[in-house]
């Protein structure tokens, strides 16, 4: 693994220094785009609005638009609008999990210690452990600054990205149900459909399947096959055939 970005973990007055690692992959096919008439690639050019030539990279620069002109941001203008962030994540707080609603949660990252940090890293992980709480702080990364939470994950700290409150949308827009008369028989068999299913969380037993099908597809056509198209038409349940709905999913 490549580390996407190298600083250290503020805690009190003691700087812990560590590699940022993404935790996770895509389990989704690469697919290409092409072009159907010859199956050439399509590729996408860098080109400027005004000359319609195509730009090298080492000419695009960033700008942001201020009273109809562009200013022009180097990379040093985004070092110096929060040096400290952009190489440290400082705890602010500490916080229990339980009390972090999971809209907030974004992307998780492993963290690990660079040389000289091994005690310090292993002094906030057991700390959390044995407080029970995660440490609340904030960074920047690709020059875009993030709130998150850094963690015990095993015998590793874990850093999950959460989004800023301003970064939830306001549910205000849409046609939620008000408070629908529900009767007793249809509570009672819902609790008993969902007693019926609980079991304890395991990752393990599920799979990307939608993946596995469609490389399944793929290999077919490549031998010249076509596969038959299964449709479905889901039936929505109306609210008087809720009950025997219920009654024929517990049966």
């Amino acid at each position: 693994m490549r580390a996407i970005w190298t600083g250290a973990i503020g805690f009190g007055l003691v700087n812990i220094p560590v590699k940022i690692y993404s935790a996770v992959q895509s389990s989704s096919l690469d697919l290409d785009m092409l072009d159907r008439k010859d199956k050439s690639n399509i590729k996408y050019k860098r080109v400027n609005e005004s000359t319609g030539k195509e730009v090298k990279w080492e000419n695009i620069v960033k700008g942001y638009l201020l009273k109809d002109k562009y200013v022009i941001l180097e990379d040093s203008d985004f070092e110096e609008a929060s040096p400290e962030k952009n190489k440290m994540i400082n705890l602010h707080s500490f916080v229990k999990m339980d009390e972090i609603d999971s809209i907030y949660f974004d992307t998780p990252y492993y963290l690990e210690p660079q040389k000289g940090g091994t005690k310090a890293y292993q002094l906030l992980l057991k700390a959390l452990e044995k407080s029970k709480t995660a440490g609340l702080g904030s960074f920047v990364m690709r020059n875009v600054e993030h709130l998150a939470i850094v963690k015990p994950y095993g015998d590793m700290l874990l850093l999950n990205k959460i989004r800023f409150e301003e970064e939830i949308r306001s549910t205000d827009e849409l046609n939620l149900p008000g408070n629908t008369r529900l009767k007793k028989e249809e509570m009672d068999m819902a609790l008993q459909l969902i007693k019926q299913h609980s079991q304890p969380f395991d990752i393990s037993k599920y799979k990307n399947e939608y993946t596995s099908d469609l490389l399944k597809i793929i290999k077919q056509k490549s031998k010249g096959k076509h596969t038959s198209i299964r449709k479905m038409k889901v039936e929505n349940t109306k609210s008087t055939d809720l009950l025997n709905k219920l009654k024929a999913s517990l049966a």
